[in-house]
This record gives structure tokens, sequence and C-alpha cells, in this order.
């Protein structure tokens, strides 16, 4: 995997939107490990205990501050920067706080990928987008099957709905604008790519359960859970960010057989309930306890929720390797050893070569 990763990235111009977030730092120190210059487009870190801010990226990337909304201030750094990759993961991410401010939520999550879009097809650098979605554009029926590909687009909440959204501009612009068949006439390859309820070191968002867990056991108090019975596809942020990598580098080589839209989910012996994750994270922890609470005027949360990930593995050759018990002891580690040093970019360097190492 290193291999083929450093072919496509080694000396490449980079841009990420979203990039102070929790998996755009990730995606950054990964690229960085692989050689690539690496631009970020983004607002502020959330705390200043993210992964971005205790991995030291600012000093080590170009850090641009700037909104997705702001379409001239974005095309004017894609036309200094020249890119020939574009990850655009800024979004706004959490389903409750989509209730509470929708409007943004679908400025952000709609109108920003309209405006990454347009640049992009305004940039004649550009050669190869990746949009970053979620499993929740997924009309959910709960179901018992993962989501396929091709299943309807939908969303109950407004997030859900917005990244819906998203997925029908991705498929418009690569109709209207990118189209595969026409490459030589455009030079450019898009994607979209769905994740699961991604977990890893230096998320600190608030309403995502293992940040919610760790704030609970730093101050000493029992972990409440909303939704204990709810079950998610649980997997470590370097699992989609693995297959975000493999597939922008098979776009290199076969622009027309890999665009389109792709689930990087893990197996479903990781599709497991909260109840069950926190009991993780307690025994990695090493002490706690939890309870459960409810609210009548909880928001609407799904309860059923995994993806099919077939074609990745098909089409691919792309596996996850790390088991939601693996995934949840590295995502401890981190935050246990956050609490102990200040090499925190080493830290997360360390399980990006241990993770291609097991991919070969």
């Amino acid at each position: 995997m290193k291999n083929i990763l450093e072919k496509a990235f080694k000396e490449k111009k980079v841009l990420i939107t979203g990039h102070t977030g929790f998996k755009g730092s990730w995606l950054s120190i990964w690229l960085l490990e692989l050689g690539a210059e690496v631009i970020g487009y983004a607002l502020d870190p959330y705390t200043k205990n993210d992964n971005f801010v205790r991995s030291g990226l600012s000093e080590q990337m170009i850090d641009i501050r700037g909104d997705v909304r702001d379409f001239d201030y974005l095309l004017k750094v894609f036309k200094e920067y020249k890119p020939e990759f574009v990850f655009h993961l800024a979004a706004q991410p959490i389903v409750r706080t989509s209730y509470q401010i929708p409007k943004d939520t679908f400025d952000i999550n709609v109108g920003g990928t309209v405006n990454v879009f347009e640049c992009c097809r305004n940039t004649e650098s550009v050669r190869t987008i990746i949009n970053v979605t979620s499993d929740k554009c997924y009309e959910n029926m709960e179901i018992d099957r993962g989501y396929r590909e091709d299943d309807r687009m939908g969303g109950y909440d407004p997030y859900s709905a917005s990244k819906g959204c998203s997925e029908l501009i991705t498929s418009s612009y690569q109709r209207s604008f990118f189209d595969p068949e026409n490459y030589p006439d455009h030079g450019k390859s898009l994607s979209s790519v769905r994740a699961g309820n991604v977990i890893g070191g230096g998320d600190w968002a608030k309403d995502r359960i293992i940040p919610d867990c760790i704030r609970f056991l730093e101050k000493g108090d029992k972990i409440l859970i909303r939704n204990p019975k709810a079950t998610r596809p649980w997997q470590h942020v370097l699992e989609p960010l693995g297959g975000y990598l493999l597939l922008t580098a098979k776009m290199v080589t076969d622009p027309v057989k890999f665009s389109g839209a792709w689930n990087f989910g893990p197996e479903l012996n990781s599709v497991i309930s909260v109840q069950k994750v926190v009991e993780e994270v307690i025994k990695n922890w090493g002490r706690g306890e939890w309870y459960t609470g409810k609210n009548n005027n909880e928001p609407h949360e799904a309860k059923l929720l995994a993806l099919d990930i077939s074609k990745v593995k098909n089409e691919l050759n792309w596996k996850p390797r790390l088991n939601v018990n693996k995934a949840i002891k590295n995502t401890i580690d981190w935050y246990k050893k956050n609490l102990r040093t200040d090499e925190m970019y080493s830290v997360c360097s360390e399980q990006i070569r241990d993770y291609m190492d097991q991919q070969g």
C-alpha cells in the first residue's frame, strides 16, 4: 500500500478542505508522511486539544483559514496554489447540531460542496476530486442489510439530508462537467466516498460517543449514554482514509473506471451497539462506569445503520484491517498518550505506519 500511495502523492500538491477537523487532520498527516505538499483550507480547530493542534500541523503544511461558503476567497486559494488533488471534507458534521442550525448545515454542506466543485471546474491543475460525505446520505429504512452505493439518497435530519444533497450534487457535476466518457475533454475525475461512524484520537466534537466518553472519564464521572441499543458501523479513522487514498491513487492510473460512489465501512462484525462500544472504552481506559438517561425532547436518530462494502472489496481490493476492538484500543491509546506527551504528531504517524504495514 505504501508504495502505491507514495507513487501517487509524493511531491504532489494536495488541497484539503476541513483540514483542521478530526478526519482532515489525520489525512493531512498521512499525506505529509507520503511526501505530498499539503494545502489546508478550513475554519479554526474546534478546541486547543484537537488533533490538528496537538500534532502541530500548522507548522508543517500550508494552513489557510477560510470558510467554504466564501467562494471568492476559496477560488483565490485554488488559483494561487494550483492543486492537482482535492479532498473535500469541510462540513458541519454533527446530526444533533443540525437540528439547532439547519440553515448553516445546508449552507455549509450543500452550498460549500457546490463552491468546491466550481473551484475545481475553473482550476486547470485539478485532476482528481474526492467528495467525503457520509453513510447517513442514504434514505434510512432501518433495514438489517448494509446500504449499497446505488441505494436511494435521503435523510431524516438536516445533516443527513444535506449529505444526501451533496451526493446528488456530485452526481450532477459528474454528468454535466466531469463525465467519465468525455474525460479527454475535461481531464478531471470525481468520486464520492461514504464512511460509517469514524473513531480515533484527537476528536473532541460534541455529541460523539468517544469524545463524550473521554470527557466523562477525565473528570471521573459516569458516562451518560442516550441510545445504548443503537448500532453503528464503527471504524478507526485510518480505515476510510486509507480507502480514500487508495481510491485516489487508482483514479490517477484509471480516472474513468474508478470515478463514482464508494462505501468504506467495517466488516459487519464491527457493527455493534453503543453500549458495547462504551464498555470497550472503559476496559481500555482502565476504569469507569456508564448509565443511560432519556429525554422526551431528544431529536430523532437512526437506530440501525450499516454499509455494504462489496464494491470496494471487489473493485479496489480494499478491505478493513482493524476490527472494532482494535479500533477502540488505538483510539484510547491516543487519548491516554495525549495526557503524557506533546509529541502527538509522532503518535499519529506511528499509527499510520503500522496501518500501512498491515495493508501490505
